[in-house]
């Protein structure tokens, strides 16, 4: 997919299940005009004096030229138009976590900041789901006699990876890396004289030797949680290879958007820190969209060192996603609706690193801050595509 010199900013939003989509063809600058549109079922190109920028669509999308409709020109923006397209369906989604948790052979858990190896060569003969994290308030009501599970979590053995909603439960042996023992100070109150006391408390966090990344927390004495963000887990003979931060947070909350929903029919959810706060509000619309565009020369992109993966000018480029809807809830903003969401049990929460969670909202902010003006905001929330 290649981009000739040069000029006009394309978007293109596909959705496979409506078969539609919505092209944006970006203002061209002060003398860019007239503007030549061709439209074929493999390609879009679009030439200006000031060059030409050509789209060539993935094998599986073709466009229906005849189709084109609503065509609107928004100022500062430019020409809006929909059109028809024929584009396969996805493929039956696996599990990524499942997949790379094939209960055979021997896996290795890597940091996925570093790529420090934090278990090796574990063999897991069971690679199970757990159950939801509120099926004991259930149980209740699929038992007449005492509940016949209180007091028995469940922790795996030796060769067990469990599967949470964002995170792996495995046995932690004494034979393997060991995270490095913290005490954190707590504050309390002296009801007696008006100061401040320390106390010393143990610290559950397992935190990355090498680059001081936190992965999880100790549930037990042998049972340890690692967060999906944080940790890579691949088959040992495999050679491990890093993957741009940015582009792994947005595909494993992807994942975990498109599994939720699927499986209990939730698409609001509420992303919150190990530290109990909530960081972000989100709302799954879609996760049928295949997003193409070319940013042309645009100067209004402004990068963010910490995002690896940011889309160059003069480039385009293709990319399946999730559309969600957000609102972050740092520093007390959107407290009314966060404590409304917080109260429906219809809505999901995951917990992730208090860390993680700033980057996921800087992550949004960013993609939010690429859509063209008008595809920036629906009702009260703000609009992203996290890529899968």
């Amino acid at each position: 997919m290649a981009a000739a010199a040069a000029g006009t900013r394309v978007f293109l939003e596909v959705r496979r299940r409506l078969q539609s989509a919505l092209l944006i063809l970006g203002e061209p600058k002060e003398g860019g005009m007239p503007m030549d549109i061709s439209v074929v079922p493999c390609s879009l190109q679009v030439k200006t004096p000031e060059g030409c920028t050509e789209l060539q669509l993935p094998a599986e999308v073709s466009l229906v030229p005849s189709s084109c409709r609503g065509l609107q020109y928004v100022p500062g923006e430019g020409l809006h138009l929909r059109l028809q397209v024929r584009a396969e369906s996805d493929a039956k989604r696996i599990s990524m976590f499942n997949q790379s948790l094939q209960a055979q052979g021997c896996c290795t858990f890597y940091c996925q900041s570093c790529g420090e190896v934090i278990i090796k060569d574990r063999k897991l003969l069971r690679v199970l789901p757990l159950p939801s994290e509120n099926w004991g308030a259930l149980v209740e009501e699929w038992c007449c006699h005492p509940d016949p599970f209180a007091n028995k979590p469940l922790h795996p053995q030796e060769n067990d990876c469990f599967i949470g909603d964002s995170f792996f439960l495995v046995n932690f042996r004494s034979d393997l890396w060991q995270p490095r023992p913290e005490l954190a100070p707590v504050e309390t109150q002296c009801s007696s004289e008006n100061h401040l006391k320390l106390k010393p408390k143990a610290n559950t966090k397992v935190i990355c030797k090498r680059c001081k990344v936190m992965l999880g927390e100790t549930m037990s004495s042998e049972t340890t949680k690692f967060y999906m963000t944080e940790i890579i887990i691949q088959p040992s003979e495999r050679k491990f290879s890093i993957i741009p931060r940015s582009q792994f947070v947005q595909s494993v909350i992807a994942q975990c958007l498109v599994e939720l929903s699927a499986a209990r029919s939730t698409f609001r959810f509420t992303i919150q820190g190990h530290d109990g706060k909530v960081y972000i509000l989100l709302w799954l619309l879609n996760s049928d969209s295949l997003v193409i565009e070319s940013l042309g020369s645009s100067k209004s992109i402004k990068k963010f060192p910490l995002l690896e993966d940011n889309l160059k000018a003069d480039s385009c480029s293709a990319w399946n996603a999730v559309k969600v809807l957000y609102q972050p809830c740092i520093k007390n903003r959107n407290a009314e609706l966060c404590s409304a969401w917080e109260s429906d049990i219809s809505i999901h929460s995951l917990t992730l690193p208090s860390a993680t969670c700033l980057e996921l909202l800087l992550i949004l902010s960013k993609n939010n801050a690429t859509l063209p003006p008008s595809l920036r905001s629906m009702n009260s929330f703000q609009v992203a595509f996290l890529k899968m």
